[in-house]
């Protein structure tokens, strides 16, 4: 047990090392031999967990999905509720704000970027079938055209969040961006009961931060990655 949980450890101590690096040069200048100085560990540590630069950035991806949300009845309401906490997790999570510029980094030529969107578009495909299936959307809704857009928009928005203030709005910008898309697929009763408001993630956080015993709260910590349940690039 101690091994595995040096293991997290590690693994977590260089994925932070590379979202670091990525973000300071970019992911065409950064380096291995960067990343390792910045871990502060082994060449051999370093490839036990990630066998080249291109999957050290597909880890630093994946940190932004990697988070368990309370299940709720209705599913735009989760849907909703990704895209809140992804905005907030962005303001403060460094190794989120490093996923999301590795995703938009379009100097990365040699980078396989569409395993970040891919992600995240199926997790909004997975989401808005159980919506339709549960009777929230609006006859004529295609799910993959809009979880396309949803992708879209998002990406969109905290772009023009982080080049105007540091994404320091970007809760705000994305509430007026779910005030605009929702009214156009989801059912008028449903959209009555969604919780769409600024304050939404910090509640939604706080009660993951609640549930959560303490052998999950050391996986989090540590760099685990737990079942998806969020929305985004």
């Amino acid at each position: 047990m101690a091994r595995q949980e040096r293991a997290i450890r590690t693994r977590r101590t260089i994925l932070e090392a590379a979202a670091a690096v990525f973000d300071e040069r970019g992911y065409t200048s950064a380096t291995i031999g960067e990343i390792l100085d910045r871990a502060g560990v082994t060449k051999g540590a370093l490839y036990f967990h990630f066998g080249s630069k291109e999957e050290l950035a597909v880890g630093v991806f994946e940190e932004q999905l990697a988070i368990t949300l309370p299940p709720q009845s209705s599913k735009l309401q989760e849907l909703v509720d990704s895209g809140l906490v992804l905005a907030r997790r962005l303001r403060s999570e460094p190794l989120v704000r490093a996923s999301v510029g590795l995703a938009l980094d379009q100097g990365a030529m040699e980078l396989d970027r569409t395993p970040a969107f891919r992600m995240w578009f199926e997790q909004n495909v997975q989401r808005l079938g159980e919506a339709k299936a549960q009777g929230e959307l609006l006859p004529h809704v295609d799910v993959a055209e809009t979880a396309e857009l949803l992708v879209g928009s998002f990406s969109g928005v905290q772009l023009l969040s982080q080049l105007r203030c540091q994404r320091q709005d970007l809760e705000r910008r994305v509430v007026v961006m779910f005030e605009h898309f929702l009214p156009s697929i989801a059912v008028p009763a449903v959209l009555a009961r969604l919780d769409i408001s600024v304050d939404r993630a910090e509640r939604v956080l706080t009660q993951v931060q609640m549930q959560e015993v303490p052998g999950e709260r050391m996986e989090m910590r540590e760099g685990a990655v737990p079942a998806q349940v969020s929305s985004g690039a």
